[in-house]
């Protein structure tokens, strides 16, 4: 009975076999290999469409061209929607469109990513100043100038240090701008450049020694630059140094005539040295000069400034500034100075409250007239 079941089995052939089964081995290999490379090829596409977006994004945004680039960066997210470079740009063109919260959701997701980023940072601190939240815009600033950059960092941080000092004054922040100038001037170094501009904001703190020292050193590596003698003059100026501003005035008027600014300060500087009697070292006769030249000045300046002429000496007294000035005028002489202090002191109390008065009601007058402003505020109880 074996014998006969046998007769039925199939013939078995193990060469075929592996052969088929070798066969379907490789073609599973090649079908593999073929996805594999149309996937590559397919990502490959994304990223090359991606890129190609982008960088029409970028040159939109250069240009200005704000809603192109929106557009642009909107196609390039659709092949590569996690692209940190892309979200970048895209806030970047909404912010050129005037779009600040729609910039500032991307710039957020950005920000929770890489909260060191500095050009985020910095952009959200844009926002925040546009928004008048000045907590979040010092914050955001902050954080940028302590940031990680691409490229030149120093720079950067620098920049946005600037930017930063600029904003606190334009929201009249001027002590927090003070500290911000003063990190920044041991950043900028000696380039004569940064150290006028350091000077400026100086002078806009009113932090007229440290602007003065700025601008000094500016001139250190170019003694004819206009810009650096005109703001180390008005630093003088303003410190109330006359004899020292009006060295550096002089050199600047000179570097260029048509600095009507300098020449300004420079003609009251100048004032200032002539009608002061209390300056050091003054002869007797200089200083009787400079009594009778601020007396005469305070009488001028009634004769231009009727309002102070009628303005009375005491409030509710007839006696008025114009008859206490006629009245003292026959004792101003340098005799009756030599011979008597009182004069002297009743004369320019009397010179200084004229010109006070007048200020008050006719507004500035010549610069022998703000001299004698400005020597009161230095000497008046001396």
């Amino acid at each position: 009975m074996l014998k006969a079941f046998s007769k039925y089995r199939l013939p078995i052939h193990p060469r075929r076999e592996l052969v088929m089964l070798v066969s379907i081995t490789g073609l599973i290999i090649v079908l593999f290999i073929g996805v594999t490379a149309l996937s590559r090829l397919f990502y490959t596409q994304q990223d090359d469409l991606a890129a190609r977006w982008s960088a029409r994004g970028a040159a939109d945004l250069a240009a200005a061209r704000f809603s192109d680039a929106m557009n642009d960066y909107r196609a390039s997210l659709r092949y590569a929607p996690d692209s940190s470079a892309i979200q970048l740009g895209m806030a970047e063109a909404l912010i050129g469109l005037k779009r600040p919260s729609e910039a500032s959701a991307y710039l957020v997701n950005l920000w929770q990513a890489q909260p060191e980023n500095g050009v985020v940072n910095r952009e959200l601190a844009r926002i925040a100043a546009g928004e008048n939240n000045s907590r979040g815009a010092l914050r955001y600033y902050h954080n940028a100038i302590y940031a990680i950059w691409s490229g030149d960092a120093e720079r950067q941080r620098r920049d946005t240090r600037w930017e930063l000092v600029r904003y606190l004054l334009g929201i009249k922040a001027f002590a927090q701008a003070q500290s911000e100038l003063i990190a920044l001037a041991a950043e900028v170094g000696e380039d004569p450049g940064q150290q006028i501009e350091l000077g400026h904001y100086f002078l806009k703190v009113q932090d007229n020694q440290r602007a003065l020292a700025a601008f000094r050193l500016s001139l250190h590596a170019d003694p004819h630059n206009q810009a650096a003698l005109a703001g180390a003059g008005a630093a003088a100026f303003s410190m109330g140094d006359y004899s020292r501003a009006r060295e550096f005035l002089q050199t600047a008027v000179k570097e260029s005539p048509a600095d009507r600014e300098s020449q300004n300060l420079l003609d009251v500087a100048e004032q200032v040295d002539q009608l002061d009697p209390y300056r050091r070292q003054i002869s007797d006769a200089e200083r009787d000069r400079a009594v009778i030249g601020a007396f005469q000045t305070a009488g001028q300046r009634l004769k231009s400034c009727p309002a102070a002429a009628r303005a009375p000496m005491v409030v509710g007294a007839p006696e008025t500034l114009n008859d206490a000035w006629t009245k003292l005028e026959p004792q101003v002489t340098a005799r009756d100075l030599r011979r008597n202090q009182d004069v002297v002191n009743r004369a320019l109390s009397l010179a200084f409250r004229i010109e006070r008065q007048a200020v008050s009601q006719c507004g500035s007058g010549s610069s022998a007239d703000a001299a004698l402003i400005l020597i009161s505020k230095l000497h008046e109880g001396s």
